[in-house]
């Protein structure tokens, strides 16, 4: 395993900033906490499978973007550890089009639940009915922020000459 070097660091940093504000944009629309949430941020989960540093970057923006969360300490815990899951996986993708699936199952798998146990507090039939509303209108919502943000922005960076040496070659995206 390489050091984590300054640009590595810088590069965290970056990723940590601009997930908080896309986050805290979003939030203003009712987007990122909404019922139908398509938190534009979560497309920068993509950049792992390119930039391994932008992992602990991820998760550290999903933290600062979870204080505004409307479902308390839980989220702020969990949907910051299902981010950091999510980035740990993606930063071991062979490909570039597969980084958007590892943000998807995690968050699908961990956020409903959490969120239904917020709003109902106990496992009974409401809690179900709750956590099935929620995968419903989340995962079409994190699919469009990770496979149709994430992947024009992966396209993007890979073709970024400047970004060539930051960036892990056996991921990188077609240049055709």
């Amino acid at each position: 395993m390489r050091k984590f070097s300054v640009l590595d660091l810088v590069l965290a940093a970056m990723v940590a900033a601009l997930y908080t504000v896309m986050g805290y944009f979003g939030n203003v629309f009712g987007l990122t906490f909404g019922p139908v949430q398509v938190r534009f941020a979560e497309a920068l989960t993509v950049l792992p499978v390119l930039f391994p540093a932008a992992a602990p970057g991820l998760a550290v923006g999903c933290l600062i973007t979870n204080l505004l969360s409307p479902y308390g300490p839980v989220d702020v815990i969990f949907g910051t550890l299902a981010t950091a899951i999510a980035a740990w996986i993606t930063m071991k993708m062979p490909r570039w089009y597969l980084a958007a699936l590892p943000p998807i199952l995690v968050n699908a798998l961990i956020l409903p639940p959490i969120w239904a146990w917020a709003e109902v507090g106990a496992v009974n039939p409401a809690f179900w009915t709750a956590c099935g509303f929620n995968a419903l209108t989340f995962i079409p919502g994190e699919a469009l922020a990770c496979y149709v943000l994430g992947t024009v922005l992966l396209k993007a960076l890979s073709q970024a000459r400047v970004l060539r040496p930051a960036m892990r070659r056996e991921a990188q995206a077609p240049t055709a």
